[in-house]
């Protein structure tokens, strides 16, 4: 793939580094409003797919009552008290404990929390990891069916499978490979176009819906998706309506409360270059709040001082419709 330079890397007005990737923009009704680079090749969309998950765990016959626990089902959370509870408490609902997850016990990503646990003697832990929520999920509904527990992960478990089957409902498109996610948990390759396409869905189908339910749940518990300090999270707080969910290796997806979704992947899987990428296309669209300008440039430290920053390329958005 010979995808744009998304991203300029600035060192003191010199540019030291570069971020290719491909984007592509979706209009409500799935008309390409902007395409850089492979945006109809597969790629691992990682957590970005977790809503779409979700949704498939809920066709499956989930019983969450709580939209809270949903939340945390859809999350990549920080590990943070709040997060470790609501995972803790949807296993406990359930008859299940922390001992039942698959997801490899780690230490929170908040480094507040991190110092927390070391400080206090403790170590990694399951519930931590931050896809504990999404297992929590499919542990829930696996023992609500009656289904094999211990066998959640393998990609032909009636879970996975109703899983796989809302992913190529949703993207509109067949899922070209199944790997294993950082979390152990099957992983889906979709293209981007198909992964915005799934976003649309969600947020404009009726009220009430399960497709719905997912999109409203995160939007109500931003901080049950993220945590402290999280793009996501803050976006979310920050615009109305908008429901945006990042994925390991450079992905992301958006989309905003009218329909219109954006998703991206970055060549090099580096996490600096989709904030500003998000913002703005935010901007492109007509929205704006005090947080796109803290967030539009990652400063670039010489010394403890800014000298300069990643940002996006000039011109890259002058395509969008």
């Amino acid at each position: 793939m010979n995808n744009p330079v998304l991203v300029e890397v600035l060192r003191s007005g010199f540019v030291e580094s570069i971020h290719r990737g491909s984007v592509v923009v979706l209009a409500p009704d799935g008309r390409v409003r902007l395409a850089l680079g492979e945006v109809h090749e597969p790629v691992f969309t990682r957590s970005s797919n977790k809503p779409l998950q979700a949704l498939g765990l809920l066709r499956a016959g989930l019983d969450l009552p709580d939209d809270a626990d949903l939340a945390v089902g859809c999350a990549s959370h920080s590990g943070e008290s709040e997060h470790v509870e609501q995972v803790l408490g949807i296993l406990a609902k359930n008859g299940l404990s922390e001992t039942d997850l698959g997801c490899p016990p780690d230490w929170p990503l908040n480094q507040a929390a991190r110092n927390r646990v070391i400080a206090g003697g403790g170590g990694k832990r399951a519930a931590a990891m931050n896809c504990s929520g999404k297992h929590a999920a499919m542990l829930a509904v696996s023992a609500q069916q009656g289904w094999d527990t211990r066998g959640y992960l393998d990609p032909e478990h009636p879970a996975q499978a109703a899983i796989a089957d809302a992913v190529e409902d949703m993207t509109g498109e067949p899922i070209a490979t199944i790997g294993v996610d950082g979390c152990g948990a099957p992983l889906f390759a979709l293209t981007l176009a198909g992964l915005a396409t799934g976003y649309t869905r969600l947020v404009l189908a009726a009220p009430g819906t399960r497709r719905r339910r997912v999109a409203d749940a995160m939007r109500a518990h931003p901080f049950l998706v993220g945590g402290t300090d999280r793009d996501d999270s803050e976006l979310m707080e920050a615009i109305p309506g908008l429901l945006v969910k990042g994925g390991a290796e450079g992905v992301h997806a958006m989309v905003l409360p009218d329909g219109t979704a954006m998703a991206m992947k970055i060549d090099d899987g580096a996490p600096r270059p989709r904030t500003p990428i998000l913002v703005g296309v935010l901007r492109a669209l007509g929205y704006d709040a005090p947080e796109l300008a803290e967030k539009a440039e990652h400063d670039v430290l010489g010394g403890g001082v800014p000298v300069g920053a990643a940002r996006l390329t000039d011109g890259l958005l002058d395509k969008l419709d």
